[in-house]
């Protein structure tokens, strides 16, 4: 018997030990948006250290202006130079549970359940986004430390406490810390696969802008009898400005704003055409059928290789009960741009305040909110550390991995992607239908358990 063979048969012997670690992390309530659950990210950060501790890394918690950061290193000694050194990262918090009402069990109180195919779950929230991601990541290490002691490559591992709340203090935590952070490529296990039985490796995730216009006009709300017809109304001008954003093609008409945004090769846009993600099966089952993006473009490649703009949220006018008959003097909305390739944040939100107050009628200011953002992701297709994964992840599935670009964002992969010059590897477990952010959140077990076994052989790869 090989060592990765010993290796996996100690993960397929071990995963009711594996599960036992798992629940008793998805027990801590580790809610950063809210400052009531402060205490329990402390204590999730504290237990993430205590699992480090137990497998031979050092490991510090680290405080931040928020929650605190978990880092921890395991090098090898004499040999060091010889290995390929990773940084694996994840995060300990999660979403809010409400509404709690609509949660079948107790979030916090994970159990396995058996779904009426057979198959079987972790139900909890945390238990896909992000715990259980995690543990499969640090059950492989468990195995390869039980089986030979040793790991084949270097490894850090970094686990922060505020990825739910926009990694607000992260950035600066690496900046002071880049020469331990140095790695060759940067491990992320926080995406999904294709499907439940398709791996996946993400290459590349949306970059984002996120912003508010705040449209003012008279300086005060108006009777709509009184001035209704001469007076500038908030809400039809925010209305007008949000409908001259998009073309009837589904194009975003800011000038320059497709700047940066390259063409995916024709051999990727024929997989990913292969793939059989339409309308029907993306948009169907949550209730819509027409695809509002580029019409010349994919379902596909809509969500997952072009820029998108979106209105999240309109704030204007009365909204309480019954009529009050008024012309508003404010109307805000949130909207957020997701950004691809080469597209630059902070030119697009330039961009998009120009166009903006050039629109507006002369009766009407405008301001806006924050603006802040990060840029795209994108990981070349012929990276050695990639071809050797996803050689790995064949191995396991028994089938090649897709690989696909992310329709979201996180952040901070940007920042280790250009502060420490190591592309990131994002290979995932989760499924879509794992219910994240949402209750009922889930994780199938065959994925942890399968997961786990596809780190180990991951470890294995790179180290070859």
């Amino acid at each position: 018997m090989s060592q990765l063979d010993a290796v996996l048969a100690h993960i397929d012997a071990h995963l009711d030990a594996s599960l036992e670690r798992l629940f008793a992390f998805l027990r801590i309530a580790s809610i950063s948006t809210d400052p009531a659950h402060a205490a329990d990210c402390r204590r999730a950060a504290e237990h993430v250290k205590a699992e480090l501790d137990g497998l031979g890394f050092a490991a510090d918690v680290h405080p931040t202006k928020g929650h605190p950061v978990v880092l921890g290193h395991q090098t090898g000694e004499g040999e060091k130079a010889k290995k390929p050194h990773v940084l694996f990262y994840g995060h300990y918090d999660v979403q809010p549970v409400d509404p709690l009402e609509l949660w079948h069990s107790q979030p916090f109180e994970p159990r396995l359940e058996t779904l009426p195919d057979g198959s079987k779950v972790i139900r909890a929230r945390g238990a896909a986004d992000d715990k259980g991601q995690i543990l499969t990541f640090l059950e492989a290490v468990r195995a390869w430390k039980a089986v030979t002691g040793a790991l084949p490559v270097d490894v850090s591992v970094l686990i922060e406490g505020e990825e739910e709340v926009g990694s607000v203090n992260l950035p600066a935590f690496v900046e002071q810390n880049l020469a331990q952070l140095r790695a060759d490529a940067v491990l992320v296990c926080d995406t999904n696969q294709w499907d439940a039985d398709t791996p996946a490796i993400t290459t590349g995730l949306r970059g984002l802008v996120h912003d508010e216009i705040i449209i003012r006009t008279a300086d005060r709300d108006l009777h709509s009898g009184l001035f209704g017809g001469a007076a500038n109304n908030a809400i039809h001008v925010l209305a007008g400005v949000i409908a001259a954003l998009r073309d009837k093609d589904g194009r975003v008409t800011i000038p320059g704003f497709y700047e940066g945004v390259p063409d995916i090769p024709e051999d990727v846009r024929e997989q990913w055409r292969g793939l059989g993600l339409d309308a029907q099966t993306f948009l169907g089952p949550v209730g819509l059928s027409e695809p509002a993006g580029e019409k010349d473009r994919y379902v596909i490649e809509q969500i997952q290789s072009r820029p998108a703009f979106d209105i999240n949220g309109i704030i204007a006018g009365y909204t309480g009960e019954g009529s009050k008959t008024v012309i508003p003097a404010e109307a805000r909305a949130k909207i957020t741009f997701r950004l691809v390739g080469d597209q630059n944040p902070a030119s697009i939100r330039d961009a998009f305040r120009a166009y903006v107050r050039r629109i507006i009628p002369a009766d009407a200011s405008v301001t806006f909110g924050s603006g802040d953002g990060a840029p795209a992701v994108s990981v070349p297709l012929d990276n050695p550390l990639l071809l050797k994964a996803a050689g790995a992840l064949q191995d396991e599935w028994s089938k090649a991995p897709v690989t696909i670009g992310g329709g979201g964002s996180i952040p901070i992969i940007a920042t280790f992607q250009h502060r420490l010059g190591a592309d990131p590897l994002l290979i995932g477990f989760g499924l879509e239908d794992d219910r994240i952010h949402s209750p009922n959140e889930k994780y199938s077990l065959k994925n942890f358990h399968k997961g786990t076994r596809s780190w180990a052989r991951i470890l294995q790869s790179l180290a070859e």
